[in-house]
């Protein structure tokens, strides 16, 4: 490049299906960014009809509507060039694609050439790859003439894949790379997404722009931090994580550097609590929803899911209810009241003692006998579970369920009753985490809004005289996480220090609750491996490990 680029980076969180809206959204950007005089702007990949559209994409009426919108902001640029994310029909196949545009014309569609099919991803079901992609030349408003490197997310994870775009690009001649992005958050991924960046740069001695989306849709949480990369590998700008923000970059010429800046150490706790108050605020905004309602047992679960509730909808929008029965503590009574206070958030007690009485009374009648047992203890978790619907159906407030990952691996939860509701806000960070969280938590608060005694007391579910929870969290949770998230084998985590027995047992629980997984409520995703679209295993499974 002879002069600098004024670029403008468009990390916003459009919303899949609202055409209308996104491309209005892109509008607003454009028309300011234009008028500032930035020669390029870059939206992030499918930001028109939101990612991931999924079998909206079979539908025609859907894709030629997103067509329109590409028509619609084609004719709207100017000398500023603009690169946004689509939906690309050619007449015979589908893409997923990338619109350039300029002087009121869509100059080139690039398409994406990898389609990923792993995890949360089916790529393959929806589109062909693009594999006539090359560099775009380019006349800016500044007056050079670049080539630039367009590619899409997945593109530049090719470190095992033969076909490698960035490589086809960078030894045809460009001058700068740019990748539109929709990565979903996982902890940690921006520094992987670093570490593939700075090894392209370092290859080429090209500048690199990643845009990424941000936001929440359904499962998913994409958490922005695009990037921008000077051709020495030093980084020029970095955007926030989990905002939403419109950044304003000068890339210099190629023969001038500067000192880079630093990419941020973000603890985990911080990155998945963020993500989480992300994840349900924009599931609430995105369905409708404005209120939600919780149980809140005194315990360390419910506590968190409140916190990160009231983060994201403001306390006036979150009702506790806690429901003792003649199992509860008093200190878990207390320590809800407590938290509920601390938080600001709306508190009822509906105690469950007289309906539970009502039904051992009728199973009395008809059975000769009470429950007793594990029927019994069910019975407490499906009694609160309809109490809290009749509040969510009350107000149409949704519930929230408070179930952590370990838990609901290893089958300790109750369909119908602690898995009732319609979000299940913690249900992919282990027990471990839900502590890291608490803390975390008061720490930012400068003080304990979550109870100190939630935090250090024995975890019970109390549904029985003196329960305690039958686990050793230490041990079971990072090897819940093992199974679940590294899809480990016996052998290895026998060699890793697990006892045998511990790992049988635990491999058969979570075989035999597949079934219970596939009816829970949609969890947020901030794992390698959650529960819900990512994880794909048969309810129906024979399959034994051998060692």
């Amino acid at each position: 490049m002879n002069t600098a680029l004024n670029l403008a980076i468009a990390q916003v969180n459009p919303t899949v299906g609202a055409l209308q809206e996104n491309t209005d959204r892109a509008l607003e950007i454009m028309q300011e960014m234009e008028q500032a005089g930035k020669d390029l702007l870059v939206f992030p990949e499918m930001y028109i009809p939101g990612y991931p559209p999924q079998d909206l994409i079979h539908e025609q009426h859907f894709v030629l509507e997103n067509q329109k919108m590409v028509d619609q902001l084609a004719l709207a640029s100017g000398a500023m060039v603009t690169l946004i994310g689509a939906i690309h029909f050619d007449g015979s196949d589908t893409y997923n694609g990338v619109a350039v545009l300029q002087h009121g014309e869509l100059v080139q569609w690039v398409n994406k050439s990898l389609l990923p099919t792993y995890d949360v991803f089916d790529e393959w079901r929806y589109f062909k790859p693009g594999r006539d992609n090359g560099p775009v030349s380019i006349t800016f408003r500044n007056g050079d003439t670049l080539r630039l490197g367009i590619h899409i997310c997945e593109d530049l994870w090719d470190e095992n894949i033969d076909y490698k775009i960035c490589d086809i690009l960078g030894d045809q001649g460009i001058d700068l790379f740019v990748n539109l992005s929709a990565s979903p958050f996982v902890t940690n991924k921006y520094k992987e997404r670093s570490r593939l960046i700075i090894n392209k740069i370092k290859k080429y001695n090209k500048p690199y722009i990643y845009v990424n989306l941000v936001g929440g849709q359904d499962q998913l949480v994409f958490d922005g931090m695009s990037m921008v990369a000077n051709q020495n590998a030093e980084w020029i700008h970095i955007c926030p994580q989990f905002k939403e923000s419109v950044c304003q970059v000068s890339i210099p010429a190629s023969d001038t550097s500067e000192q880079g800046r630093v990419l941020p150490e973000i603890s985990k706790a911080e990155q998945v609590y963020h993500g989480l108050v992300l994840g349900v605020h924009d599931y609430f905004r995105k369905t409708g929803h404005a209120k939600a309602v919780l149980g809140l047992s005194g315990g360390i679960d419910s506590a968190v899911t409140a916190a990160i509730a009231v983060e994201a909808l403001g306390p006036e929008n979150v009702l506790g209810i806690a429901m003792p029965s003649k199992y509860s503590s008093g200190h878990s009574v207390s320590d809800a009241e407590s938290l509920a206070e601390n938080l600001g958030m709306q508190y009822k007690s509906v105690p469950i003692g007289r309906i539970f009485d009502g039904f051992q009374e009728t199973y009395t009648e008809t059975l000769n006998e009470p429950l007793v047992g594990l029927p019994e203890e069910n019975l407490q978790a499906r009694i609160r579970g309809n109490i809290l619907m009749s509040f969510s159906n009350k107000d149409g407030s949704l519930l929230l369920t408070t179930g952590n990952k370990t838990e609901i691996a290893l089958g300790y939860c109750t369909l119908y009753g602690d898995m009732s509701g319609g979000l299940a806000v913690i249900s992919d960070i282990g027990k471990r985490m839900v502590y890291g969280l608490a803390n975390y938590y008061n720490q930012i608060k400068g003080f304990d809004a979550i109870p100190s005694n939630t935090i250090t007391k024995e975890p019970s579910a109390e549904l029985r005289e003196n329960q305690v929870d039958p686990f050793d969290y230490e041990v079971v949770g990072p090897l819940v996480n093992a199974i679940i998230e590294e899809h480990s084998d016996i052998a290895s985590l026998i060699e890793r220090g697990w006892d045998r027995e511990l790992v049988e047992e635990l491999l058969h629980k979570v075989r035999i609750n597949e079934y219970k997984r596939q009816q829970m409520p949609p969890g947020i995703r901030v794992s390698s491996k959650a529960f819900g679209i990512g994880r794909r295993m048969p309810i129906v499974n024979h399959y034994r490990q051998e060692q």
